[in-house]
């Protein structure tokens, strides 16, 4: 990348912490105490990273004062100073870039209750209100911006793609900073649609072992601002630089990954290449680990055919057993974790990685970070990478200045 662009620090909820402090001492720790059993309209249980209610309150100045929302406006008012204090220094050219892909579902469901019983559906029920676009037109209400704003639903992918979009309005001229992030619930449409696709696990999600089942669906939102001016988004001790995005597209098959990896690798390395960096220079690397047998195996592959040896060596981890699989929000939360482990390198700690060890042997072997484990080097560059429906891939790299 020509330019540096820096990420402030993120706002951030979910089932592993409603602050981005309690989400890192999460990931620290190995606490899944966020995942628990919910049951779904079809009376079915599953386990899943929901957000307790007590925590989400009412959105008067939405338009549509839904979950999604509220979720997303908690993330939102911990960055709320940062955006008014970046409004006065560069005024309101400001872009929206949200990931996102589960969007009114819930009025959506209690309005075709209401039309199979009656046959319409309720008087107050607007087709609108299931828009892909609200998300990003609600940040954009909320905050008085006069720049872009978009969605971006490429499903696990959907918000990393949005951080790379927002870099490029910036570089462009286009906007002069932008708010980039992520939200999504788990509803009962994600959790009915996933388990139709007999994706999701009856157990706690167990990434990377034999003995995994799948995924455990979660709720979440992470942003950040993005923008040229480091005093702006950085506190005095450190500030973090967007160093690299790469994205790919497998375009093999509706859901499925290529099986070899070769989509994701390609993304990694567009990464490292606009990062201008060496695989060796990266020192942590979020997984996007899902828990599913072909996308953990794809992962593996992907990063022995990228890092070779060193994929033994540089530590990893996949963060999902903490907070679900929050989807749109995934990338953008993952990338809030790398950002505390860039901050909060000196503690020599990084997220732990979840499962029962049982290590699928045809599977390339990867560096698992395990409890008591402590970094021997400080940890400046860290890769998260998340892979969508499709072989819809992103991968980012971020780094401390």
């Amino acid at each position: 990348m020509s330019e540096n662009l820096y990420l402030s620090y993120p706002g951030v909820i979910c089932a592993a912490g409603k602050n981005p402090a309690e989400l890192w001492a999460s990931c620290l720790s190995g606490s899944q105490s966020g995942i628990k059993k919910v049951t779904a309209v079809s009376g079915k249980d599953f386990f899943a990273g929901r957000i307790d209610d007590s925590l989400l309150s009412s959105v008067q100045h939405a338009k549509y004062d839904m979950r999604i929302i509220r979720i997303l406006d908690r993330a939102l008012e911990q960055i709320a100073p940062l955006v008014e204090r970046l409004k006065k220094a560069v005024g309101s050219k400001i872009a929206v870039c949200i990931g996102s892909c589960d969007n009114g579902s819930e009025f959506s469901l209690a309005g075709h209750r209401v039309f199979f019983e009656k046959g319409k559906f309720p008087a107050d029920y607007e087709l609108d209100v299931q828009g892909a676009d609200y998300p990003a037109v609600f940040v954009k209400e909320k905050f008085g911006l006069e720049g872009p704003a978009f969605v971006f639903s490429t499903a696990c992918s959907s918000s990393g793609s949005a951080v790379l979009k927002a870099r490029e309005l910036i570089l462009a001229g286009i906007a002069d900073a932008a708010i980039v992030g992520g939200v999504d619930i788990a509803s009962d449409t994600v959790l009915l649609g996933f388990d139709s696709l007999e994706a999701v696990s009856d157990e706690i999600t167990n990434p990377f072992s034999r003995n995994r089942k799948g995924i455990t669906l979660g709720e979440g939102a992470a942003v950040f601002v993005l923008c040229r001016d480091k005093e702006l988004v950085s506190d005095e001790l450190f500030s973090c630089v967007l160093l690299g995005a790469g994205e790919s597209a497998d375009a093999s098959h509706m859901t499925a990954p290529l099986e070899d990896g070769t989509g994701a690798a390609c993304a990694i390395e567009a990464a490292l290449k606009d990062a201008h960096l060496n695989p060796e220079k990266i020192d942590y690397i979020n997984l996007h680990g899902t828990g599913t047998h072909l996308n953990d195996a794809m992962e593996a592959k992907a990063v022995k055919k990228v890092f070779a040896s060193l994929a033994e060596k540089i530590p990893a981890s996949s963060t999902k057993p903490l907070t679900g699989h929050t989807l749109g929000a995934a990338s953008a939360i993952e990338l809030a974790v790398c950002y505390m482990a860039l901050k909060n390198c000196a503690c020599k700690k990084l997220p732990v990685q979840v499962w029962d060890k049982e290590r699928e042997e045809d599977m390339p072997q990867l560096n698992f970070v395990g409890n008591g484990f402590e970094v021997e080097k400080e940890i400046k560059t860290v890769m998260s990478n998340s892979f969508g429906f499709g072989g819809c891939n992103i991968s980012l790299i971020i780094g401390k200045e």
